[in-house]
C-alpha cells in the first residue's frame, strides 16, 4: 500500500504517518512535510522516487506526473485499468493526505504583493485532492487533520467503509472549492460591479442548539474572505463569560455591534429584535450607556448592549441592575469585567473593531437569502462627510439641530423600514420601526418618547408620501426633520414644515432596511 502525504498544516501529521507506517504503508512526501516526518522518525521516500523525475521550477512541478495520477485515478474495479497500470509499471496509490498552501492567510497580510499571492496558489495539491476524491472508492483522500485518528482507527480494524470514503471525498471537494473561491475573490479585488458568477466560502464556527425556533436546526458559519482585517466583528468575537450564544443572540449581537461601530464618537447601542431601542453618543462611555438605556427602559430588558469603546467600571455599574442577554465591547477594564461576571447568565463578548475604524468607512458585500437564490448588494456604508444636507424650508436648522440631524440620519439606517427616529442631544428618545405605514411608525415613536419628544429632531429612512408625518411631528414638539426627499408631494411636506416653523433638510439618499 502506498500513501502520499504533503500538507501545509502539519498538525498531527507525524503521528498519522507513524500509524500508517505501522500498518504497512509505504509513504512518499515532498519538502517540509518530508522533513517533518523524517525528523519524527518515520521512514519516508521522496515523490521523485515514484516519478523518477526531479522537482523542477522551484518546486512548482513535483506531483504533476502521469505515474502519480495514474496510480491515483485508476479504477480498481476495472481489469483494463489494472492491466494498463501493470503495462506502464505504475503502482497504485491508496491514500492521499494533502492540505493546501495558506493562501487566505498570505493575502490577508498588509503589503502582500501579487507575486507573493501567485506563489501561494497551490496547483499540484488541488489536482491530487480532486483526483483522489474522484476515485474515492479506491483512494482515501484526507484534507483535515481532525480525520487522522478516525482513519487510523478504522484501518486498524480492516478498511475504511465506502460511506466514510465518500464523506472524506465530499470534504475534499469542499476544501478545493473554498480555496478556489478565495483566489477568485483576491483577483477580483478592485473590480467595479458584481461578477457574472460568484461563490461564497464559509467555515463552520460552531453548531447551535437550534435556530430562530426550537424545531429548526442551525449552525454558525464564518465567511472566509480575503483582505486585511476580515476576522473582526461578531463572527470572530471572543466570549469571556456566560451561556452559549443562540441563533437569535448572534443576530441581535451583530445588529448591536454594527450600530455602535457605525459612529466614530463614543457610542452605546441597546438592541431588541435587531432594532436599536436605545442609542446614544457621549464622550463618557458610561453616560452614553445611561442615555441609550433611557431611550426605552422597558424594551431594553433582555436586550443586547454594545459599546464602541472599552467598558469602564462606571458603565458596568450602570449596566448591572438591568437584565441583558449580551454585552459587547472592544475591551473591558479589569474591575468592570469582574463586576459583570457576577451576572451568571450574562454573555460577555469582546470584538475587534473594523479595520480603519474612525478613519474610513468599511464596506462589505451584503447577501440576502431568498428561496432558490441570493440578492447581493454593497453595504449601506455612506460616510458621514458625504451626507449632503440641503435645507428646503425657510428656517435653517441650528448648529445643535444639525448635529442631532446627522446623528438621527445615521441611526435610521439601523432600524427596520418604515423607520422614524426621534433624537435629542445625540440620543434616541423615540423609535417607530417595521410598520407598513410611515405615519404609524411616527405615532409609535412619539408615543415612546412622550414628553421627551419636545425639542427633538426627526429622521425618516425614506421619503414622505404625504405631509401627515410632518403634521404629527409638529404636535409632539419636533423642531427639525431630516429625510431623503423624492416624493411627488415633497412640497406639501415642506409647506407643512414652514407652517409649524420646523426646519427640514433633504439628503437625496434613503436608508431602507427590509
Amino acid at each position: 500500500m502506498r500513501a502520499i502525504i504533503s500538507v501545509s498544516d502539519k498538525a498531527g501529521v507525524v503521528e498519522f504517518a507513524r500509524g500508517l507506517d505501522g500498518l504497512g504503508y509505504e509513504i512518499f512526501s515532498t519538502g517540509g512535510t518530508k522533513k517533518a516526518m523524517t525528523d519524527g522518525g518515520v521512514q519516508v521516500k521522496s515523490v521523485s522516487d515514484i516519478t523518477g523525475f526531479p522537482e523542477i521550477l522551484d518546486g512548482r512541478v513535483k506531483t504533476l506526473h502521469p505515474i502519480v495520477h495514474g496510480g491515483i485515478l485508476a479504477r480498481r474495479d476495472l481489469p483494463a485499468h489494472m492491466e494498463e497500470l501493470a503495462e506502464k509499471n505504475i503502482e497504485k496509490i491508496d491514500l492521499v493526505a494533502v492540505n493546501l498552501y495558506p493562501f487566505v492567510q498570505t493575502v490577508s497580510k498588509e503589503g502582500v504583493t501579487l507575486a507573493d499571492a501567485l506563489e501561494n496558489i497551490d496547483i499540484g495539491g488541488p489536482t491530487m485532492i480532486r483526483a483522489s476524491a474522484k476515485n474515492f472508492p479506491g483512494v482515501i483522500v484526507v484534507v483535515d487533520p481532525a480525520d487522522y485518528p478516525v482513519i487510523l482507527e478504522k484501518l486498524k480494524k480492516g478498511d475504511l467503509p465506502l460511506d466514510e470514503r465518500k464523506r472524506l471525498a465530499q470534504k475534499a471537494f469542499q476544501h478545493t472549492a473554498i480555496y478556489d473561491t478565495a483566489i477568485a475573490q483576491y483577483l477580483r479585488q478592485g473590480e467595479e460591479g458584481l461578477p457574472e458568477e460568484m461563490t461564497v466560502a464559509m467555515k463552520k464556527r460552531y453548531g447551535l442548539r437550534y435556530g430562530e425556533n426550537p424545531h429548526q436546526t442551525a449552525a454558525f458559519y464564518a465567511e472566509l474572505a480575503v483582505g486585511a482585517g476580515q476576522n473582526t466583528g461578531i463572527t470572530w468575537a471572543k466570549q469571556l463569560h456566560g451561556k452559549e450564544l443562540s441563533f437569535n443572540n448572534i443576530l441581535d449581537a451583530d445588529a448591536a455591534w454594527g450600530a455602535a461601530v457605525d459612529f466614530a464618537a463614543p457610542t452605546v447601542s441597546v438592541i431588541k429584535h435587531t432594532n436599536p431601542c436605545g442609542l446614544a453618543s457621549h464622550e463618557d462611555i458610561a453616560e452614553a450607556y445611561r442615555r441609550a438605556f433611557s431611550g426605552d427602559e422597558v424594551a431594553a430588558y433582555g436586550g443586547i448592549v454594545a459599546a464602541n469603546r472599552p467598558v469602564t467600571l462606571a458603565m458596568a455599574e450602570a449596566i448591572r441592575p438591568v437584565f441583558y442577554e449580551i454585552v459587547i465591547a472592544p475591551d473591558y477594564e479589569p474591575k468592570a469585567l469582574e463586576l459583570l461576571k457576577k451576572k451568571k447568565d450574562l454573555r460577555i463578548l469582546v470584538a475587534e473593531l473594523p479595520p480603519g475604524y474612525g478613519k474610513e468607512e468599511c464596506g462589505y458585500t451584503d447577501y440576502r437569502r431568498v428561496k432558490g437564490g441570493f440578492l447581493v448588494q454593497g453595504s449601506d456604508s455612506l460616510p458621514e462627510k458625504q451626507v449632503n444636507m440641503k435645507t428646503v424650508t425657510k428656517r435653517e436648522p441650528t448648529a445643535q439641530e444639525k448635529e442631532d440631524l446627522l446623528f438621527a440620519w445615521r441611526t435610521a439606517k439601523h432600524v427596520k423600514s418604515n423607520a422614524i427616529m426621534l433624537i435629542k442631544d445625540k440620543r434616541v428618545v423615540g423609535m417607530g420601526a417595521g410598520q407598513p405605514s410611515r405615519i404609524i411608525s411616527a405615532r409609535i415613536a412619539g408615543e415612546k418618547a412622550g414628553e421627551k419628544a419636545k425639542g427633538s429632531v426627526l429622521a425618516s429612512d425614506a421619503m414622505f408620501p404625504f405631509s401627515d408625518v410632518v403634521e404629527h411631528a409638529a404636535t409632539i414638539g419636533v423642531t427639525a426633520i431630516i429625510q431623503p426627499g423624492g416624493s411627488i408631494r415633497d412640497q406639501e411636506s415642506v409647506d407643512a414644515a414652514d407652517k409649524h416653523n420646523i426646519a427640514m433638510v433633504l439628503t437625496g439618499v434613503r436608508h431602507f432596511r427590509h
